[in-house]
């Protein structure tokens, strides 16, 4: 479980193939900040622009850490094994922390794509095309986890395309996460608002009637 607030910024520094068909995953190699992996131990969670992976290995002394990615990770999700790439690191939420963004379970719902990314004022207007199986669960004023960054909604269109969300993202978000190195055309991962599922699943829910199981006399 996590809160959408990334808390450090780290850059994919190897890939490995874990065998040769495409149906095998790979290793990643991840570069963290400094003292990053201190609290870190083997088995821990961290959400890689907010796909949620275990730490298989780490060297703490070098800042890097390891995880193993299926094949079925690595087409759900959106560039998380290419040398060179910045991603949003979070590491998992404890009960005594503070739920500073939205309850985020680090499940990618589905890949989005870059629309407008550009400076308006003092901040960054976002512009994403989310998927068209993701426009119902998407609301002004509700929340979306973006690459790992929880998020508000400031305005939905829908289009036979899918339902573009427009973001705004203050200086503070830029120079601390990943979003800074977006452009159009990117895509992006998305998990949508875990409120939203259960929402959903009330209105869609139809229990099944008893059936009549009264005998004759």
């Amino acid at each position: 479980m996590f809160t959408g607030i990334i808390t450090g910024v780290g850059r994919i520094a190897a890939v490995h193939d874990l065998g040769r068909s495409l149906d095998h995953g790979k290793r990643l190699e991840i570069s963290t900040p400094a003292h990053y992996l201190d609290d870190v131990a083997l088995g821990d969670s961290i959400a890689l622009n907010g796909a949620c992976m275990t730490v298989t290995g780490f060297d703490a002394g070098q800042n890097l850490f390891t995880i193993d990615i299926s094949a079925e990770s690595l087409d759900k999700t959106a560039l998380i094994n290419i040398v060179g790439t910045p991603v949003n690191l979070e590491k998992a939420l404890r009960a005594s922390d503070r739920l500073g963004g939205h309850i985020v379970s680090g499940h990618v719902d589905g890949v989005g794509q870059v629309a407008r990314f550009e400076l308006t004022g003092e901040s960054w207007l976002l512009q994403v095309l989310a998927p068209p199986s993701l426009a119902r669960y998407l609301a002004y004023k509700g929340s979306i986890t973006v690459n790992g960054v929880s998020l508000t909604v400031n305005r939905t269109e829908e289009s036979a395309d899918g339902c573009m969300v427009f973001i705004n993202l203050i200086p503070h978000t830029i120079d601390n996460t990943a979003l800074g190195s977006l452009k159009s055309g990117s895509p992006v991962n998305l998990e949508i608002d875990t409120v939203a599922r259960y929402v959903e699943r009330m209105l869609q829910f139809d229990p099944p009637r008893p059936t009549d199981t009264k005998t004759d006399a």
